[in-house]
């Protein structure tokens, strides 16, 4: 709402505190999207155990995804918000363009493997999860992230297929008599705004609606499975006490890493929703819309794309630990402790014939 009020129409122009606050919110949202998503790259890259896990090359990928956001996209759109002119011409103006459609549709898709993901990894098998998160099929499913999103970006967009039948709303709309500006207006017909939607937003939120209600649901199932575990008590066989102790480990660091991933995937909802309803709606009431509230959902969606590396880092006990070693350059006190360095007192005992050890 704050965004939105400062937000004048064209026409009106920009004042001195009005820019010194918009170059001030844009460079924040910036800055935090390049350094945040850097980081999150960089910690997978350098920490072992995070590229041990299959989630985690999607999320570099989704990563890789809002950093080109926040280099090639974001403050080209901010320069045009603040100058209030676009000095970049035509050809760019649909480069541009092309690419925010491209990444914003890769972000989602990226959101959405990762949802499949997880579905495989809490409510399947082990054996089931490693049948289908093979190498070959991560590899296609982040090459499909990437291409899918092509067809209904680069290619309509260039070949203008989105402005069938409204050139000339788009053309008087790209020039400003009064004020003598012009700007990169992204305007879409009504296949287009379905079609682009749909692929784009609808489709993968289904899918991801669907996977982690399951993942919800088997939750729920591994919390009552943990409590008669924890009634139960512990086991006099030691043989069958470590493998309950794993599941039960398993079933909680499953669960919590589900929960962690619906809250990005619902930051993500919360800050595309407005702008992919708008986008659908807006043809079917003649364009109507009005500007400032199209700049503003734009930006709320941009400001994703710094928000995913905050969360990984409050919410993920690795993420947090990976980001202290590089950000305290390679402090020992946030290592993991080494297994072969362990200096706990040890001492063994026979129960039933085997032999413990106690520490």
């Amino acid at each position: 709402l704050f965004f939105v009020s400062v937000l004048p129409s064209s026409s009106e122009g920009f004042g001195v505190a009005e820019k010194i606050v918009l170059l001030t919110f844009i460079s924040a949202v910036i800055l935090m999207a390049i350094l945040g998503n850097l980081l999150v790259m960089v910690a997978v890259c350098r920490d072992r155990q995070l590229r041990k896990i299959k989630t985690n090359y999607f999320i570099v990928s989704l990563a890789f995804a809002d950093l080109l956001v926040s280099v090639l996209v974001m403050p080209f759109g901010a320069i045009e918000l603040v100058q209030d002119n676009w000095i970049y011409g035509e050809m760019f103006c649909l480069v541009r363009t092309s690419l925010d459609v491209l990444l914003t549709t890769a972000s989602i898709l990226h959101l959405c493997c990762i949802s499949l993901d997880r579905y495989y990894a809490i409510c399947c098998q082990p054996l089931v999860y490693r049948n289908k998160m093979t190498p070959l099929r991560i590899t296609v499913m982040l090459g499909g992230c990437w291409v899918i999103p092509t067809f209904i970006s680069f290619l309509p967009i260039m070949q203008g297929w989105n402005s069938i039948g409204i050139i000339d709303l788009i053309q008087q709309r790209q020039f400003n008599k009064a004020s003598n500006s012009t700007y990169c207006i992204f305007m879409v017909n009504k296949p287009y705004a379905i079609t682009c939607s749909v692929v784009a937003f609808y489709i993968p939120f289904f899918l991801m609606v669907l996977a982690y209600y399951r993942i919800y649901v088997t939750a729920r199932e591994h919390a009552r499975q943990i409590r008669v575990l924890q009634r139960a008590g512990a086991p006099t066989d030691g043989r069958q006490h470590h493998p309950d102790q794993h599941s039960t480990h398993r079933m909680k660091t499953e669960t919590k890493a589900a929960k962690t991933l619906c809250i990005i995937m619902g930051c993500f909802c919360l800050c595309w929703a407005p702008f992919f309803i708008t986008n659908i709606v807006d043809p079917f009431i003649n364009y109507t819309v009005p500007g400032k509230l199209w700049t503003a959902f734009l930006w709320l969606g941009y400001i994703n794309s710094g928000l995913n590396p905050f969360l990984y880092a409050f919410l993920n006990k690795s993420f947090r630990r990976a980001f202290l070693i590089i950000l305290c350059c390679g402090d020992e006190r946030y290592r993991r402790p080494s297994i072969l360095g362990q200096t706990v007192p040890c001492s063994t005992t026979t129960i039933n014939g085997s032999t413990h050890v106690l520490r």
